[in-house]
């Protein structure tokens, strides 16, 4: 028997986008409050472009949602949980 598929976390990149997208306030005021340029989240929403850790963080802290970076990893990676 073939267990059913879960579905599975969604990303940090998904949870921002989703976040993002969903947003009240202009891109330039999230873009003041976290200290991160609007070029990048223009090219992030737009799909051009990834965040680096630092700045993904500080848009998670934002929204409410848990950033941590990963122990052990060559890479830096985050662990994603919704606070």
């Amino acid at each position: 028997m073939i267990a059913p598929k879960t579905k599975a976390a969604p990303t940090m990149e998904e949870l921002l986008r989703e976040a993002l997208a969903q947003r009240t306030e202009s891109l330039r005021a999230i873009g003041r409050a976290t200290g991160v340029p609007n070029p990048p989240l223009v090219r992030f929403l737009a799909g051009k472009q990834t965040l680096r850790l630092d700045t993904a963080c500080k848009l998670a802290a934002y929204f409410g949602i848990e950033c941590r970076q990963r122990k052990g990893k060559k890479k830096p990676t985050a662990e994603v949980r919704r606070a």
